[in-house]
């Protein structure tokens, strides 16, 4: 059925409300969690260069390999969502259960690629220093997956149900946490020896064991999640649940692996460039990546709606919930863009007073504002896809948008036209355009093909 302009109109702002309502608590959940590896960095940074390049070596390496385990717990809340929608509380339990049997077995697989990973440090051509320092970080880093892919299992059931606000408490609690372990065990205060850039990884360790465990307990004792049987009673595995969160999640995991690769090969390109390339890259990269938790928020919220709509077998309410979505994800990215412009010479002050670094950062900041949009839409529109279970086909757009055609194109704007930087960065551009335009146009199509089949049935 479809509706007018004016229904929608009058719709709209409930929509966008719901959406604003849900999205803020992750939105701010997200930067909260961006914090604590800021607070890593700048107390690493206090004990010595060496530590802080090893710190941002094994946290880049370990972050391509832990992107398929939260893959796989992004599946969580759109299925959740959706059974919530079909008013199958019972099936909510038996997802949670079952990926938290699939989640756990992920982690130790993963502790033993990033175990395996950090024998081959020495032999990346690091500083022997860096190497040294990395290795046991790693290592340290690694059983730290176990309790994050716990913490992740839980909040994405949480957040499928609509209770945002635990995660977000929890993760901004784990910001005091984290500074104080910091300066027990990397300065070594209270008795505890001075531990450096080992410290650190101790201290991420505990404090993802307490985000875990506080979420874990509170999912377990607080009455509200009880009609939903969100208990460790095991009965058996469910092989059709197991393979619908595989399907979602796996694709979800290489989506967002070929966008974090394609950003990381273009700072190794970039670093072919100079020093004060790659610095001019990391400062306006730190500022794009802090309006991109904002904007991961609004495409939560935008799953969990859609799905919720979906089990309703009401196609009208998810469309109205996946463009409520983008409307406000519009808003706020074009709000950031402004403020990128305005800012493109304070904000890369904070960072450096490098003249020549300030001066390129100046011109990417620029660039940056003119992606917003794109990137806004390009992370929502893969939400309310994945709410309509729909990832296998934009998994392949996401490569050839960011690998086949994102790269080439910086490539030969940065090196063959000359452009260095500012034309790696406008391949940027291309790539979130392209991705953006595409999952825009996929969730419109798949909706319109869901209308035709619930018309026909």
């Amino acid at each position: 059925m479809h509706r007018s302009f004016k229904e929608i109109k009058a719709l709209l702002p409930g929509h966008l409300e719901e959406t604003i309502k849900l999205g803020y608590p992750v939105a701010i959940g997200q930067l909260s969690h961006v914090m604590l590896g800021v607070e890593d960095s700048l107390m690493v940074g206090a004990v010595g260069s060496a530590p802080l390049a090893a710190s941002s070596l094994v946290n880049g390496l370990v972050m391509l390999i832990v992107i398929f385990g939260l893959g796989l717990t992004f599946a969580i809340s759109p299925l959740v969502s959706i059974e919530r929608g079909k008013e199958n509380i019972g099936g909510c339990g038996i997802i949670l259960r079952q990926s938290l049997l699939l989640n756990m077995a992920a982690s130790f697989i993963l502790i033993l690629v990033i175990f395996g990973m950090s024998f081959l440090i020495p032999f990346l051509n690091q500083p022997e220093k860096v190497a040294q320092e990395a290795v046991p970080y790693a290592q340290i880093i690694g059983l730290s997956v176990l309790p994050f892919m716990l913490f992740q299992t839980y909040r994405q059931f949480t957040e499928g149900l609509t209770f945002m606000k635990p995660a977000m408490y929890i993760t901004i609690l784990a910001n005091g946490i984290n500074i104080f372990s910091n300066w027990l065990f990397i300065y070594g205060n209270w008795g505890m020896p001075a531990l450096g850039l080992k410290g650190a990884g101790i201290s991420t360790l505990a404090t993802r064991i307490f985000m875990a465990a506080a979420m874990m307990t509170y999912v377990l004792h607080s009455p509200r999640f009880k009609p939903f049987d969100a208990g460790l009673r095991f009965k058996s595995i469910n092989r059709p649940v197991m393979k619908e969160i595989l399907r979602i999640g796996i694709p979800s995991g290489m989506q967002n692996f070929f966008e974090i690769g394609a950003f990381a090969f273009s700072a190794i390109m970039i670093g072919w460039l100079g020093d004060k390339s790659l610095a001019a890259h990391q400062i306006a990269l730190s500022m794009a990546s802090a309006s991109f938790m904002v904007v991961l928020g609004i495409a939560a919220a935008g799953t969990i709606r859609v799905g919720h709509a979906l089990g309703q077998n009401n196609i009208g309410k998810v469309r109205l919930a996946g463009f409520s979505a983008m409307i406000m994800s519009a808003a706020v990215m074009i709000t950031f863009a402004v403020s990128f412009v305005i800012g493109r010479h304070w904000f890369p002050a904070l960072f450096i007073d490098d003249q020549e670094v300030l001066a390129l950062c100046s011109t990417l900041m620029i660039i940056a504002a003119i992606f917003q949009i794109s990137d806004g839409q390009q992370a929502v529109g893969l939400g309310i896809l994945r709410g309509i279970k729909d990832v296998k086909i934009p998994m392949y757009f996401s490569f050839i948008a960011y690998w086949v055609v994102g790269l080439p194109v910086g490539y030969i704007l940065g090196f063959v036209f000359g452009f260095g930087v500012n034309g790696i960065w406008f391949g940027f551009v291309v790539a979130l355009s392209l991705a953006a335009t595409f999952f825009i146009c996929r969730f419109f199509y798949r909706t319109k093909q869901l209308a035709g089949k619930q018309f026909n049935s």
